[in-house]
């Protein structure tokens, strides 16, 4: 008799049945779910030899596999480095915590990973989404694959094919994913494309593209952004300024995520304090921008109509842009642009951390067409480019949560794994 039907008073019998919350129909009356450590599960596979990082190559005929975040990191025509028994085998990289599934020939990279083959009792596939519905990309994992091994996992008998029905259905799941990620790499290609094409290329005062009714206009404006408007910065806050409630306070790292226009929840000042420091250099308005001088040197945000907010100093330079020349958006999408970018990499003081600097955005030169009109198509051009790539990530991140809630119910919860 399955444990699950079992009445008796004993401790082990009264645990409820390790089992998901949605089962297949045809394995709804199947028996509950054993556990076992990882390294039960599963044998390591040494590989004939590692290559190197000099040994990648762009193209070859096999892709190399170590720890970094994308799926394949180089390729080779070496066939004795070839790992090609046992497909499907897991890649678990020991400092990154990365994991992958590979279905292929492949040959090992740099040290730092280990190549898991799933025994007898477990499917790879099934165990690959097990793992990821569990993260190993935690503190606790991280440092070493000795750790990993001892954890938990809840798997039903493999004979019956619940694994291979649970890894299929979340394995079309990812192919949908994988295809909304090819959507958007391709879109945000096609953008960098297009704007190498509506800007001049460092040198030139003319783009390569333009729309027709400007064809004609001539040639682009030239001039360092220090003689066009004010740049400056904001006044020193300090830590001990900060409050629980007030006007919000960004720093670097939120202009950043403002600018993925991704959730942040801000620090605060006091009312008091933004009055008396607006008082001496000014409030944000729209049409200004701010650049990040740290860090991730050269991320942009464009100050909307009702921002409210305070910023760090040194940290995010300020440009007091009046619309005369330019207008917001164009100073946006010029930021964004390889004629800005190459500019800041080559002025960034390389220290321990790149930085850009109230001198160094006077000095940086601008390219723009005179007539505001050009300036304007050219904005909404990319800022329509932008709204589809915005809808599409949100599908991308659609489909995560979808996969996330079916992992939920099709995996038993893990309390339930790790209290067995």
């Amino acid at each position: 008799m399955s444990r699950k039907t079992k009445t008796t008073a004993t401790k082990e019998e009264a645990r409820p049945a390790l089992v998901p919350k949605l089962r297949f129909p045809e394995f709804r009356d199947a028996d509950e779910w054993k556990i076992e450590k990882i390294d039960e599960l599963v044998d390591t596979v040494t590989p004939p030899k590692k290559l190197p990082t000099s040994n990648y190559a762009a193209t070859g005929a096999f892709p190399i596999i170590d720890q970094s975040q994308s799926a394949i990191c180089g390729w080779t025509d070496d066939n004795d480095a070839l790992i090609q028994d046992d497909l499907p085998l897991i890649v678990f990289g020991d400092h990154t915590c990365i994991l992958k599934l590979i279905d292929r020939p492949f040959a090992q990279g740099a040290d730092g990973i280990k190549i898991l083959k799933s025994r007898p009792k477990i499917g790879t596939s099934f165990l690959y989404q097990f793992l990821n519905y569990r993260p190993v990309v935690t503190e606790e994992y991280k440092r070493h694959y000795s750790i990993l091994k001892e954890k938990l996992v809840a798997f039903p008998d493999f004979k019956t094919g619940e694994q291979q029905k649970i890894a299929e259905c979340l394995s079309s799941v990812d192919e949908l994913m994988a295809a909304q990620a090819r959507k958007l790499d391709a879109l945000k290609i096609h953008k960098k494309g297009l704007m190498q094409q509506l800007f001049p290329r460092e040198g030139e005062t003319q783009p390569r593209l333009r729309f027709p009714e400007f064809q004609n206009a001539g040639d682009w404006v030239v001039k360092p952004l220090g003689e066009i408007f004010p740049i400056t910065s904001s006044k020193r806050v300090h830590e001990s300024d900060w409050t629980p409630t007030g006007v919000p306070f960004y720093r670097a790292r939120e202009i950043v995520a403002l600018n993925k226009h991704e959730l942040i929840q801000p620090l605060f000042i006091g009312e008091e304090l933004y009055a008396a420091y607006s008082k001496l250099t000014g409030e944000i308005r729209d049409g200004h921008l701010l650049v990040t001088g740290v860090g991730s040197i050269g991320v942009p945000y464009l100050v909307r109509s009702g921002d409210r907010f305070y910023f760090k100093d040194g940290n995010i330079i300020w440009l007091k842009n009046d619309g005369k020349e330019l207008s917001g958006e164009f100073l946006h999408r010029l930021y964004e642009t390889d004629y800005i970018q190459k500019q800041l990499k080559a002025m960034a003081d390389v220290g321990t951390v790149a930085t850009y600097t109230i001198d160094s955005a006077k000095r940086t030169l601008a390219v723009f067409p005179p007539d505001k009109d050009e300036q304007q198509r050219i904005a909404a051009c990319l800022s329509s480019l932008d709204a589809l790539i915005t809808a599409e990530t949100q599908k991308h991140e659609a489909l995560k949560t979808h996969k996330k809630g079916l992992m939920q119910q099709l995996f038993p919860s893990p309390e339930d794994t790790n209290n067995p």
